[in-house]
């Protein structure tokens, strides 16, 4: 790893001189580093500076290097004496790759951290990141087709039994027969469905998911790991010393580095999907509509607009949708949303109990055919006629 240090810290300088697989330039100041970086093009593979330098910071280095040798992008680290949430802050806006604090980090820290930081740029690794998330797809015309004529059909049929519904809906509870909330397909849309609620039933739904989430409880079968309350890298530094910044929160404080990691352990500890069993706040006809199925019928307006499909991934509500970050997770979303699918009649309609693993995969396997050009109309048509008998189903979900 070809490292260019800007500063004098003797301590880092002395670590990285000594360790195997570095090769390491020093240089004083950013006017000397621009002038070796501008000469040795391609020779450097990340840039650990001092915020003191002479003449000019840190950081006016690093916008320099940006706006000079655009060509160049090098992982840019800070090191500062003492921490400055000043510093900090306007560091990571600018987009510097870490910042760490020399009266609390090991040089030890920093050359692990140096390694990730330039493996991560290896165009290999890149590729097979972003590949599955990155790739265009295109719906065949056939499906668009299909989905005009049958959803205009089953409207103009269906119009009178609607009309009862509604009708019913309205006698049995106050508020609006119909129910539109934003969903997350392809794109982001109004989604309409029969209102099978109480009016205010939203406000209920985190303790109901707290409390009846079916995924929760999938989850929970699953042996938890207990995790120490105080970061390990701090315990094995010495006394005074933090493996990063100490942040104040909850009346406490805490490494960085550590509060991050206990928000990514509670964001995995979260159901990504929410789906209520015998749920409380529906009413007698919701109950109803719900078992047939008939309050997916207002999706049809939905189909005929073109924010769904008849066949496709179900629309996520936004909070779940903001969960599905990972590439292999986000696939699901270059699929059609749609009012029936794979996860309907494999799991849903054999009333059999599905983790969200299983949901995942089913998406992805039904948007996979759209990457590889695989999809068949026929297909669709297949799913269509195995949604009958999932349509009567007996919990409320």
């Amino acid at each position: 790893m070809r490292i260019l240090f800007v500063g004098t810290y003797e301590r880092y300088l002395n670590f990285f001189d000594n360790t195997e697989a570095v090769q390491i330039t020093a240089v004083r100041n950013g006017y000397e580093a621009i002038k070796y970086l501008d000469s040795n093009a391609g020779l450097t593979d990340i840039l650990i500076s001092e915020y003191q330098l002479p003449g000019n910071d840190g950081l006016y280095l690093y916008e320099k290097i940006k706006s000079t040798l655009k060509s160049q992008e090098i992982p840019f680290v800070i090191l500062q004496q003492e921490f400055n949430g000043g510093v900090y802050k306007k560091a990571f806006d600018l987009g510097i790759a870490d910042y760490f604090v020399c009266n609390s980090t090991t040089p030890e820290s920093v050359f692990k951290r140096a390694v990730k930081l330039v493996e991560s740029k290896d165009p290999i690794i890149k590729k097979q990141a972003v590949m599955p998330a990155m790739k265009p797809v295109k719906l065949p015309w056939s499906k668009r087709l299909f989905d005009i004529v049958f959803a205009s059909t089953a409207l103009l049929l269906a119009s009178p039994f609607l009309a009862l519904i509604a009708l019913a809906i309205r006698l049995e509870s106050k508020g609006k027969v119909y129910y539109i909330a934003k969903r997350v397909g392809r794109k982001t849309f109004d989604f309409y469905k029969f209102r099978s609620m109480r009016t205010g039933s939203d406000k209920l739904i985190k303790q109901l998911a707290k409390d009846n989430n079916q995924y929760s409880a999938v989850q929970e079968e699953e042996p938890v790991q207990q995790e120490p309350q105080n970061c390990p890298k701090c315990a094995a530094l010495p006394e005074g010393e933090t493996c990063s910044p100490i942040i104040y929160v909850d009346n406490g404080s805490l490494c960085e580095s550590w509060h991050h990691h206990q928000l990514k352990l509670k964001k995995e500890s979260e159901s990504t999907f929410i789906k209520i069993s015998n749920d409380p706040r529906i009413t007698r006809v919701g109950k109803f509509i719900r078992n047939t199925s008939i309050d997916e019928l207002p999706q049809l307006i939905n189909v005929l607009k073109g924010d769904m499909s008849i066949v496709g991934n179900r629309p996520l509500p936004v909070y779940e949708a903001e969960m599905l970050t990972e590439d292999m997770m986000s696939k699901r979303f270059l699929a059609p949303a749609g009012i029936t699918g794979l996860w309907q009649v494999e799991l849903r309609g054999q009333g059999g109990v599905m983790s969200e693993e299983d949901r995942m995969a089913l998406d992805n396997s039904y948007a996979d055919k759209f990457i590889d050009n695989s999809y068949s109309f026929w297909y669709d048509i297949k799913l269509i006629l195995r949604t009958i008998p999932a349509l009567l189903q007996k919990d409320t979900v």
